[in-house]
């Protein structure tokens, strides 16, 4: 969720997330700690943004221990009332949010603005087929490791795992009643 400098709400649904440690070539921090990546080593629950491509700013959530490199990206969301595909993807879920390389380091925390909050009440019974499990997209290396979720039922999801069939509606919608 995100606080918008008039005071209202930009929230959505995180319906795919990537996660990386510092064990494997794919995480920013697998070779050394590095004045770009030192957030990544940082306290857990923080904001770690980064440039992709020297134009888009992706954003991961640390996650773990301090001083070791671990982080989940989110890779996509669904937002009510919004095109479906707003944020389907890192950089598009990003840009929709506003959030950019001044967030690096920021604390997710409402106090700060920018947060994530519990997720809605209507999807707290999903059970373990709701959720695919599957790897990795987008990277060179490690992409062999099943580090990669998302909602099924949601169109948002950037990129589908192969034999999995776009879902004919977002199931969301009636979080919002559209």
């Amino acid at each position: 969720m995100k606080r918008q400098a008039g005071g209202e709400l930009l929230w959505g649904v995180i319906v795919e997330t990537e996660a990386y440690s510092q064990l494997e070539p794919a995480c920013h921090g697998y070779r050394r700690r590095s004045p770009s990546n030192e957030t990544l080593f940082g306290e857990p629950g923080r904001f770690y943004v980064y440039v992709s491509y020297g134009i888009h700013h992706c954003v991961n959530v640390v996650t773990h221990r301090s001083d070791w490199a671990n982080g989940v990206l989110l890779r996509a969301a669904w937002l009510p009332e919004e095109p479906e595909r707003v944020a389907a993807g890192p950089a598009l879920l990003a840009r929709r949010f506003g959030i950019d390389r001044g967030h690096d380091a920021q604390l997710a925390h409402l106090d700060q603005g920018l947060w994530i909050a519990p997720k809605p009440s209507a999807l707290v019974d999903l059970a373990a087929p709701d959720l695919v499990q599957t790897t990795r997209i987008g990277i060179s290396q490690g992409q062999e490791l099943p580090w990669r979720w998302y909602l099924r039922a949601s169109r948002s999801v950037s990129r589908r795992a192969k034999g999995d069939p776009m879902p004919r509606r977002e199931p969301f919608l009636r979080l919002t009643g559209v």
